[in-house]
């Protein structure tokens, strides 16, 4: 028979499928195994109907035959096969599927409760077989016709169709792998350990059997015996048919089937992991998109999880078929170290199954995830507080950067799950805190330092502990950022010890201050000179209780970010620095010294205002530049 053109465009289209719209080679098993699943699944639909078809539910298979010496991998089903005319409408032209056919005709007779549903709705994922095959050729007999068919094509060049014998209904799909080059080895498609690693990966829960044959290593008695009578053994190779993938997922079958254990136990296998996770997600829903979702949240953190290619992401499955292995766009990045699967019949994908067509379904299963695995975590930290407590050490940093991405958009959503120190042992809640300020607090009062311990020895706590309020100690630049971004919980602001006003002072205490740092400004000018050109200002403080001195800042960058940002890639990063301010507690006898020193002795008034200066800086956690010239000057002054 003449070899038959493709049409125009079916043939461009042709050469952009293989060069372009799948990412990798190795999906065209699981498009030809698709293909094969709905043949099947239009079958065993007709036969609900049709006694004439002769099989049961159980008689239905898929088939892999991989021959390394004819260098051919052959798919084969016994589903509704097609008739010549369905090889040219469904095989010669692209983008045509009887699949999506198939639906539209069974949509108005849809049995209840049966599912039809069918994945391969686009008729291109057939020829991401050339990918790997210079030749494909497809045989197959359609379910009551009595002629089979042959169609054959080696790519763009054309395809034929010709009458064939073929006694059972169904397809057989043959592709002749091409040779080996420098940068493909399309030999190892033949292997059958890569075969059972590509069923695995894309195609582990199609719900017909995968049957291959694979060699196994067997022992067996030869028929002698050793000096003491015992039997001899040797080892030889068996070939036995196996089922090569799961069929039903473990996410598919209902919680009176699956323990919770089960799950815990799925996760471990798949994530390699060694502690339970610490939260787990079950999801059956129906209605506008239907889906089922098996979610974990790790019991521990991996490092490099959420980075580059490992970037975390829910793995997406469409009918049991994986689509994306890691679907970032279910849940934003604030729950990208959630695990698991989401299964959904109702996915629109575009042709090349491996991208979906537009996101409507995803952005409503994607808010219905959230609002779950944030219930979730709620529950947690209701039930168990020492395990979120452990939960928020390895991922609280994801939540508190959702708090301050995209200017907050997020923040009233991730807000309750947020927890902070007030002392080393204990965390809160923002909501809790409020809960329990006495009515004579008006504000929520936050120190910043590298430690809880450092911050809770700030000499700015003083006053605020003094009165029987707490503090929330943050530990992190990135902690000050949230509180910027949330601005108020239940209507209460929040006060940094370190540089706002503390609310405690009467404005004739201001006035007072005021007063003093006129009067004693020459003297205040002089210890500004004295310190160096780090301290942009000097003045008297009535933030102080016991302590001399202490630093704060001036404007809106903190020393908490100073560090940060000491720490940053670029050189202009690490030049940012805060307007340092050194306070003085005129109250304090230290004072009393420098002010005696100052009218007396200028040179030791000089040394003691270095010295204080740099008490300052350790207290609030800041480097001094040369200890050893600190220590020196210390020591002058005994």
């Amino acid at each position: 028979m003449a070899k038959k053109q493709f049409k125009a465009e079916s043939k461009r289209l042709l050469d952009l499928m293989i060069n372009s719209i799948y990412t990798n080679k190795e999906i065209f098993l699981r498009e030809i195994i698709s293909n094969a699943s709905d043949a099947i699944d239009k079958l065993c639909y007709l036969s609900l109907t049709d006694d004439q078809v002769g099989l049961n539910r159980d008689d239905f298979k898929i088939e892999i035959i991989p021959n390394k010496e004819a260098r051919t991998i052959t798919v084969r089903d016994n589903g509704i096969g097609m008739t010549a005319e369905e090889c040219e409408n469904n095989l010669g032209v692209i983008a045509r599927s009887g699949s999506f056919k198939f639906k539209d005709e069974m949509d108005g007779e849809k049995a209840q409760g049966e599912d039809i549903s069918i994945i391969g709705q686009f008729g291109v994922g057939f020829y991401s077989a050339f990918m790997v095959a210079d030749e494909v050729t497809v045989v197959t007999k359609k379910y009551g016709q009595e002629q089979g068919v042959q169609w054959q094509s080696r790519g763009a060049d054309g395809y034929t169709v010709t009458p064939c014998e073929k006694e059972a209904v169904g397809t057989d799909v043959i592709m002749h792998i091409k040779e080996d080059t420098e940068e493909e080895i399309y030999g190892s498609y033949l292997e059958v350990w890569k075969i059972k690693a590509l069923v695995k990966k894309y195609s582990d829960y199609v719900r017909w059997p995968i049957k291959m044959d694979v060699e196994h290593q067997e022992r067996f008695e030869t028929g002698e015996t050793d000096d003491e009578g015992n039997p001899k053994y040797d080892y030889r190779m068996v070939t036995e048919n196996e089922t090569i993938n799961s069929m039903v997922p473990i996410w598919q079958r209902s919680k009176s089937e699956v323990t919770d254990d089960d799950c815990i136990a799925f996760y471990k296998e798949k994530n390699h992991g060694r502690k339970d996770p610490c939260a787990l997600v079950r999801i059956n829903a129906e209605g506008a998109v239907s889906y089922k979702a098996m979610l974990f949240v790790p019991g521990e953190e991996n490092e490099s999880a959420f980075v580059g290619d490992n970037k975390g992401g829910i793995t997406l499955y469409s009918n049991g078929v994986m689509i994306m292995e890691k679907c970032d766009k279910l849940v934003h990045d604030y729950f990208e170290f959630v695990k698991g699967v989401v299964d959904s019949p109702d996915l629109s994908l575009n042709i090349s199954r491996e991208i979906l067509q537009h996101d409507r379904q995803l952005r409503i299963i994607g808010q219905n995830l959230e609002k779950r695995i944030k219930g979730e975590l709620e529950k947690l930290m209701r039930d168990d507080k020492p395990k979120y407590e452990e939960f928020y050490k390895n991922f609280g940093v994801h939540l508190k950067c959702g708090v301050c991405d995209e200017y907050g958009r997020y923040k009233d959503f991730l807000r309750d799950l947020l927890i902070f120190y007030t002392s080393e042992e204990r965390q809160i809640t923002l909501k809790e805190y409020v809960e329990n300020m006495p009515e004579s607090q008006k504000v929520i009062y936050y120190a910043s330092a590298d430690s809880v311990k450092h911050a809770m020895s700030l000499p700015q706590c003083e006053q605020v502990r003094s009165r029987g309020y707490e503090l929330i100690y943050l530990t992190s630049p990135l902690d000050e950022m949230v509180l910027e971004s949330l601005r108020e919980q239940d209507g209460k602001t929040f006060c940094n010890v370190v540089t706002d006003d503390l609310g405690f002072d009467t404005e004739e205490d201001k006035k007072a201050v005021e007063e003093q740092n006129l009067e004693n400004k020459d003297f205040l000018d002089f210890v500004k000179e004295a310190v160096g050109e780090d301290i942009v200002k000097v003045r008297l403080s009535n933030k102080l209780a016991s302590q001399p001195c202490c630093l704060t800042t001036e404007g809106g960058i903190t020393l908490e970010m100073e560090k940060y940002f000491r720490r940053g890639p670029s050189e202009e990063m690490r030049k940012i620095k805060a307007n340092r301010v050194l306070e003085l507690n005129p109250e304090h006898h230290a004072f009393a010294v420098l002010k005696e020193a100052y009218e007396n002795d200028r040179e030791k008034a000089k040394k003691l205002s270095q010295v204080l200066a740099r008490l300052a800086e350790l207290m609030a956690g800041v480097e001094v530049e040369d200890p050893a010239a600190f220590v020196a000057l210390v020591a002058e002054l005994f």
